[in-house]
């Protein structure tokens, strides 16, 4: 008698993943599909077989899932739940256009509001930032379904709630403080949430107000589009354009990137010095560097962490512009962004900085920067599968007018980054031993010039080594798949979306192009900005805030320290 075999939910869901990834794939090469559609329903069956943690009550159709609705939204256009046509297109002039360019709370993507109905959004970090949309969209329309359903009688009639709701959205009722309590008992009723739980969210939405419609008009029009599909038969629809279709996997954006960064060098005599890359914000090295220095006496006796603590505080943006314009006039240049990668770069000459004026110096070789006399090039996080193409970009030789290549004298690349963690809470730190890709059969070992020891003095924060899961998206993860990465020999402490693209296109330039030498140093390390295995910890949960300050610090210093000395 055959045995049966049982699949595990850890293997459900990473069969659920392939899937996802796969009918992704198919329906982006055919070009459209509707979510009420075939394609759009196996989409919707994957994701709630999956049931990922960042998505919370997803499954549940009593309940629409608040915290979630807040990190999607966060990461679409302001009107998106009002449209019913949504198409994802390459850089194509439209920024040239009299369309007025909409750009989410938390992604730097550019998308139009065409018209009524249609939002246009433009994907230039590749593969990954589709996936993350088309995911982020199918969220959105299975919690329609449940305002829909809540929202109609079993005949289909609307109920009272949905009428006080529209006449609220519509502005035939104004909403004011005598009637808010009102208001917000209806809502929570067609949320299937508790009053407090109402309020909450739409507190959580007011702090971006200008970047989202509010919940009111969100849940309304999600609500309104799900009816006037099922009893007037107008569909959603998702499409791609020729141009994206025909673009994607060519490093087009990167390319360029790459290339106005190396002209930059070469036109300023940089080109062939010691280069030093660094994967991380935009604000820690700039004011590690050049925070005390550039607001001088007020700050003198803080300590330096102190010092960071307060230029970060959003209450404080003033200070963060004084440190700008002091590091421009003491070498560092920015390269803002025109090549549609949205990675940001700041070249950082060490021969335009006074050392001796730094908090930190006493812990430089001072006399091995001057001799060496470092370049350090900073670039912004890059997205998923974006990464690789940036750094294999980054790292080919430069040929300025077609004459002879010059390669580039790299000597470290720093990868610092934001993760989830398995095993502490926000804000402790993980250094990885390898990357292992989700899904494939990739991995990739470092010789990591970090260790545990390097940040083994720090009373407040754990730090954590072991294999970090480059994952396909965050928010396709679920504790099943997680706690098989953490328990199981992979030994994994964290969760990331860059790491192996990153290191496939550095092993690619040192070990087989040649491109750049074998002895760079490679330093990754994370701290963590959720744990995805604690309910009410993931991303969508809320943002760091402060808690992320001091590790991001930490690891900056590290990272100047090993540049800095010999």
């Amino acid at each position: 008698m055959e045995q049966q075999i049982h699949l595990t939910r850890a293997q459900e869901s990473r069969a659920a993943i392939e899937r996802l990834y796969v009918a992704m794939r198919h329906l982006f090469i055919r070009g459209y599909y509707k979510p009420s559609g075939a394609s759009g329903r196996a989409l919707i069956e994957e994701l709630l077989a999956l049931r990922p943690e960042i998505y919370g009550s997803i499954n549940d159709p009593r309940k629409v899932e608040l915290d979630g609705l807040v990190y999607v939204i966060d990461r679409l256009p302001k009107g998106i739940e009002a449209c019913r046509f949504i198409k994802l297109v390459s850089e194509e002039g439209y920024e040239n256009s009299g369309f007025k360019k909409i750009i989410p709370a938390a992604r730097r993507r550019n998308c139009y509001r065409i018209d009524q109905e249609q939002m246009f959004i433009e994907v230039t970090r590749g593969r990954s930032e589709i996936y993350d949309i088309l995911t982020h969209l199918t969220f959105l329309f299975v919690e329609a379904e449940k305002i829909k359903n809540h929202s109609l009688d079993e005949k289909g009639e609307p109920l009272r709630e949905w009428l006080r709701l529209e006449e609220i959205v519509t502005g035939e009722v104004a909403f004011t403080k005598q009637n808010e309590e009102i208001i917000f008992t209806y809502l929570s009723t067609i949320l299937g949430r508790t009053y407090e739980e109402t309020r909450a969210a739409h507190q959580r939405f007011q702090k971006n107000d200008d970047k989202n419609s509010g919940l009111f008009n969100i849940v309304y029009w999600l609500g309104k589009l799900a009816i006037d599909e099922e009893q007037e038969g107008l569909a959603r629809h998702i499409s791609f354009s020729p141009a994206l279709r025909s673009r994607i996997g060519h490093h087009i954006y990167g390319e360029r990137w790459a290339n106005r960064i190396k002209h930059y060098l070469f036109k300023n005599n940089m080109i062939e010095r010691p280069l030093h890359i660094i994967s991380a914000n935009l604000h820690s090295v700039m004011n590690m560097l050049y925070g005390k220095p550039a607001l001088g006496k007020e700050f003198a006796k803080m300590d330096l962490l102190e010092v960071v603590e307060q230029i970060s505080d959003a209450k404080n943006r003033h200070l963060s512009e004084t440190v700008n314009v002091f590091a421009e006039d003491f070498g560092m240049h920015t390269l803002r962004e025109s090549s549609g990668t949205n990675i940001a770069v700041q070249v950082v000459d060490t021969d335009k900085i006074d050392f001796t004026k730094l908090d930190e110096s006493s812990s430089y070789d001072l006399a091995y920067i001057k001799e060496q006399r470092p370049v350090l090039l900073v670039m912004d996080y890059a997205f998923g599968e974006q990464a690789f193409e940036a750094m294999d970009e980054l790292l080919k030789p430069y040929s300025e007018n077609g004459g002879q290549d010059i390669k580039l004298n790299v000597k470290s690349v720093s990868v610092m980054g934001k993760a989830g963690i398995l095993y502490g809470g926000k804000g402790d730190i993980m250094i990885p031993s390898s990357h292992v890709f989700e899904g494939t059969a990739d991995n990739y070992p470092i010789d990591n010039d970090f260790s545990v020891k390097d940040f083994k003095k720090q009373k407040e924060l754990e730090v954590y080594e072991g294999s970090m899961i480059t994952v396909l998206g965050t928010s396709l993860q679920n504790k099943d798949i997680l706690e098989y990465f953490k328990s199981s020999s992979w030994n994994a402490v964290g969760l990331e979306m860059e790491g192996a693209h990153y290191q496939k296109a550095i092993q690619g330039a040192m070990a087989v192009r040649n491109n750049i030498s074998r002895d760079v140093k490679i330093r990754y390390a994370y701290y963590a900005s959720d744990n995805p295995l604690i309910t009410g910890s993931t991303l969508a949960s809320g943002s760091l805030g402060l808690t992320g300050v001091k590790p991001t610090y930490l690891i900056t210093q590290k990272i100047l320290e090993k540049i800095f000395n010999k």
